[in-house]
C-alpha cells in the first residue's frame, strides 16, 4: 500500500505518444458513421434546404430560361444592417421588425453582377412542420423574389402559385 505510483512515460503503448488516438478509454474503436453518405439521413438540414431551392429553380428555369443569369443563394438568417442579400422585400438598409422576419430577398444587378435571389432558411424552416410543407413554402418564397426580379407577377411567373402551400399545409393537417 505504500509504494508510491510512477507516472506513465511515453512509451510503445495505445494512447501514448502524439499520434491519433486509435481507440477509445475502453478499448474499443473509433466510431463510424451513422449512415453512408448517399442515404438521406446523412444530408445536413441546410443540405436538404439547398436541395429544395434547387428543384424550385430548376422547376421555373424550364419556363423562364434567362433565370440562367439569376445567382440563387441560402443564407441562414436574414441580417439585420442591411447588407448583401436583404435589400428586398422592404428591408432596404431599414432593419425589420419582430412582425415582418424576411423568407427571402432580392438584389439587383448592376455594376455587372447578376441579380441575386436570396431564400433565407431558418425563417422557412420555422413557418413549416414537414418536409412537404416546406417545399411548397421554399417554392412560393423562389416565386416571389423571381418574380420581383423579372418584373412579373407570382402568378404569371408560376400559375400553379398559391396552389402547392394550400395543399401541403391542407395534407399536414390532416388526422
Amino acid at each position: 500500500m505504500d509504494s508510491p505510483v510512477t507516472p506513465r512515460t511515453a512509451g510503445p503503448g495505445p494512447g501514448s505518444g502524439p499520434g491519433p488516438r486509435r481507440r477509445d478509454r475502453h478499448g474499443r474503436g473509433m466510431r463510424g458513421p451513422i449512415a453512408p453518405p448517399q442515404v438521406p439521413l446523412a444530408a445536413s438540414r441546410a443540405e436538404t434546404f439547398a436541395d429544395l431551392v434547387q428543384d424550385s429553380v430548376e422547376r421555373l428555369e424550364r419556363r423562364w430560361p434567362q433565370l440562367a443569369d439569376v445567382d440563387f443563394l441560402v443564407l441562414d438568417v436574414p441580417r439585420l444592417d442591411g447588407g448583401a442579400g436583404s435589400g428586398a422585400s422592404g428591408a432596404t438598409g431599414a432593419g425589420w421588425s419582430d412582425e415582418a422576419v424576411p423568407l427571402g430577398g432580392t438584389v439587383a444587378a448592376r455594376d455587372g453582377r447578376p441579380a441575386r435571389v436570396v431564400i433565407y432558411r431558418r425563417p422557412v424552416e420555422i413557418r413549416t412542420k414537414g418536409r412537404d410543407e416546406r417545399a411548397a413554402l421554399v417554392h412560393e418564397v423562389v416565386v416571389e423574389q423571381v418574380a420581383e426580379v423579372l418584373g412579373l407577377t407570382p402568378e404569371t411567373v408560376d400559375p400553379r402559385y398559391g396552389e402547392d402551400f394550400f395543399f401541403a399545409v391542407r395534407r399536414a393537417a390532416a388526422p
